[in-house]
């Protein structure tokens, strides 16, 4: 496991985050992989933290997490609430251009697991793949170890598993993007792992469906305001809406308010 010296953790509901900004990360990154260090990076929302009240395996993954930040402002806000304030948000769905960027300086590879599957009326490309390239367009000095959209339940079947697993170690890169949706992603994370211990890992979400253009990420001004929640949740309300409005937004209230009685 990376250790982060430089910066200290501070605790948000039983979960550590690091106090890093975006910049800082990338230059976390760039450093372990040109030391030869692998890691890991995990981003939880509001989401993901009430998760892991009362799931365990989810407890894991966060413990495991080599980095730890914050993609939600509403973690920010309950942060500087409690007195012991986070820099800003760090979402995965900015890390994977940042960390590309950075990366490119450096000449380094990376590999785009996840997206959408090629569409056979139109013969568009999968989502990965086409990731892949606004990514290497975006990022001089890019490399593409590769990429793939695997199907819908792969992880489900051992031999279609190991075949995207072969495929990834195949390729040796220095970073992963595994856009596969929480919490698929993390297990997923976790296996590779094992078999690329000197790669960076990131379970980016919708991250990589926004690089492909398949998906709108929110304006900026509701970024920053903390309701890009409101944004995917009017694009997909039928899968969002029971989580937002009966469980997380319950949650982040609850959080905000504990926040300010502890300080």
């Amino acid at each position: 496991m990376v250790t982060i010296d430089a910066f200290s953790r501070i605790e948000l509901d039983g979960t550590g985050f690091d106090r890093v900004t975006e910049d800082e990360v990338v230059a976390i990154v760039r450093r372990a992989i040109e030391r030869g260090d692998g890691g890991r990076i995990i981003t939880p929302n509001v989401d993901i933290l009430r998760q892991a009240r009362h799931d365990e395996q989810v407890r894991a993954y966060l413990a495991e997490a080599d980095l730890v930040v914050a993609d939600g402002m509403p973690l920010v806000w309950a942060s500087k609430l409690s007195g012991t304030p986070l820099p800003e948000r760090v979402a995965g769905s900015s890390l994977i251009w940042s960390l590309s960027e950075g990366l490119g300086r450096d000449g380094r590879s990376v590999f785009v697991l996840g997206g959408n599957l090629p569409d056979p009326v139109t013969g568009e490309l999968d989502g990965a793949t086409r990731a892949a390239g606004r990514l290497a367009a975006a990022s001089p000095g890019l490399r593409i170890a590769g990429c793939l959209s695997p199907e819908h339940g792969f992880e489900r079947d051992p031999a279609t598993f190991a075949a995207v697993c072969a495929k990834v170690v195949k390729a040796r890169p220095d970073m992963v993007y595994v856009g596969l949706g929480f919490p698929k992603q993390e297990w997923v994370v976790t296996r590779l792992r094992e078999l690329l211990p000197r790669s960076w890992f990131i379970g980016c979400g919708a991250a990589v469906n926004f690089v492909a253009g398949d998906c709108d990420r929110a304006p900026a001004w509701m970024q920053r305001s903390g309701l890009e929640w409101a944004h995917r949740l009017g694009t997909e309300p039928g899968r969002l809406a029971k989580r937002y409005l009966r469980h997380d937004a319950p949650y982040a209230l609850r959080l905000l308010a504990q926040a300010t009685a502890r300080r």
